[in-house]
């Protein structure tokens, strides 16, 4: 029996409405748990540097747990085991925003590990010797230039974290995936609405790397 199959372009854009409303949930979940994880990086990203090994300890242990696990585990670990520890439910926007925090937290940390290490020691003690304090060295001549270095990095992560809630859906959130799956037990147009759904996911994050390609070609990162 030869069985045939014609993709319906009517059905794929029938379901755009029905999926843009995931989109803010998307955004929401991801910039926000960046933004979060942006000081959960700097954090540990500095306390990894530290001389002292008992600072350097820490860091490196929640780094190597967040790396080493799926972001899945994560966010299912937050969403039904801590409610079990703290006696009550957590909300699921919550744990997706929390699970992107220590997450991405984890590798800004070794963002920011590298990018302060980049900077030549010379410049450093150049500013001790003008007067500057250690603190002030750090604040005005050697995170600016490291900042600048972590912009592409930091990129790098923001697309990984957009994508990385596509795997919310378990736990209810109404993302892109979440959306298309609720429209799909309707319509029963899995491949055209999952294909309008990979291709909302790629005008964002393409959107994003062609902002980061404007900010290299105008000098604002790098070096």
């Amino acid at each position: 029996m030869e069985v045939t199959f014609q993709f319906d372009w009517a059905a794929a854009l029938r379901s755009i409405p029905h999926l843009l409303p995931g989109i803010p949930w998307t955004l929401l979940i991801s910039f926000g748990g960046l933004a979060i994880g942006f000081f959960i990086g700097i954090f540990f990203g500095l306390l990894r540097i530290s001389p002292l090994r008992w600072l350097r300890f820490p860091a490196i242990f929640y780094i190597e747990v967040f790396r080493g696990t799926p972001i899945l585990v994560q966010v299912l670990f937050i969403f039904y085991g801590l409610p079990q520890i703290l006696g009550g439910p957590i909300n699921a926007l919550t744990a997706g925003i929390a699970a992107i925090a220590v997450n991405s937290g984890a590798y800004i940390s070794e963002v920011v590990r590298g990018g302060v290490q980049s900077i030549e020691r010379g410049q450093r003690e150049a500013s001790l010797s003008l007067g500057l304090s250690r603190a002030q060295a750090f604040r005005y001549v050697i995170w600016p230039q490291a900042f600048r270095r972590m912009i592409p990095p930091l990129g790098n992560q923001a697309i990984i974290s957009i994508k990385d809630t596509s795997l919310f859906s378990v736990i209810g959130v109404g993302e892109l995936v979440r959306q298309g799956q609720i429209y799909i037990a309707t319509t029963f147009t899995a491949l055209e609405v999952y294909l309008m759904v990979a291709l909302m996911y790629l005008a964002i994050t393409w959107s994003l790397s062609i902002a980061l390609r404007l900010l290299e070609r105008r000098g604002l990162v790098g070096q």
